[in-house]
């Protein structure tokens, strides 16, 4: 009987006080506030922190791609202004006063260019949903002559979206970041006098999946923001252009 408690104590797995490290995914589930539908981290990335993040999630989705083509994906610290002094929380309700935060003279934001499909501000968002939510949240920059523009690909066809932008004073721009570039590179949606791209990236759905989780949303939104008419521009300091993560 002896013998047999002996053994047993043996082959009893030890007890071990070691605590089990926690991944980078764990503490970024830590970060996440479902009633909010917000991954609060964003809001505490300085601008070199973001750069870093961005690389993460752009090599943890890239892999098909060769060194030089995630080099060409990869967004600067400098490119990056830093949002960390706005104390507001990342919610569509503090979205206007987000951009105001951001903006040198908050009045400009319900003004637009004469020049029709021209904004000064594009707002990147990783769904159709998503960017009318976003359009209804920051309409009262809106006006007859400034234009709240919601271009996604759900529902819309690029042709549409062509013409409406031809035709219309756009002040800011909601999208995806697919559909974006579409109308950039077909001439529809004009960069001339855009001052800010502000990135939809504290926002989370149900999954707890923002734009900057997913393949489908993340690599398109790292080809948006490396176009090289931005690029350009970043560290300009004539023609600066702000890149903002809401």
């Amino acid at each position: 009987m002896g013998d047999l408690k002996r053994k047993a104590g043996e082959d009893a797995p030890t007890k071990t006080n070691k605590k089990k490290k926690k991944s980078k995914y764990d503490a970024e589930d830590e970060s996440l506030d479902m009633e909010l539908g917000l991954n609060t981290l964003i809001a505490r990335l300085d601008s070199q922190l973001l750069a870093d993040y961005l690389a993460q999630k752009t090599s943890r989705f890239g892999t098909d791609l060769s060194p030089v083509e995630m080099a060409d994906l990869t967004i600067s610290a400098t490119s990056i202004h830093d949002a960390t002094g706005f104390e507001g929380t990342r919610t569509l309700e503090k979205l206007p006063e987000f951009l105001e935060s951001f903006c040198r003279n908050p009045e400009s934001l319900s003004k637009s260019s004469k020049k029709n499909g021209s904004p000064h501000t594009i707002i990147v968002t990783g769904a159709g949903l998503r960017a009318a939510n976003i359009v209804r949240a920051v309409r009262k920059f809106g006006g007859k002559d400034n234009a709240i523009s919601k271009l996604f690909a759900k529902h819309m066809k690029v042709a549409e979206q062509v013409t409406y932008l031809k035709a219309t004073r756009t002040g800011i721009a909601v999208g995806t970041p697919a559909r974006l570039s579409e109308l950039i590179e077909n001439g529809s949606l004009m960069l001339t006098g855009l001052h800010r791209i502000v990135v939809d990236a504290s926002h989370i759905d149900q999954k707890k999946r923002g734009i900057l989780d997913m393949k489908d949303t993340m690599m398109p939104l790292a080809k948006f923001l490396t176009k090289k008419e931005f690029q350009e521009r970043y560290s300009d300091e004539d023609k600066k252009l702000s890149l903002l993560f809401f």
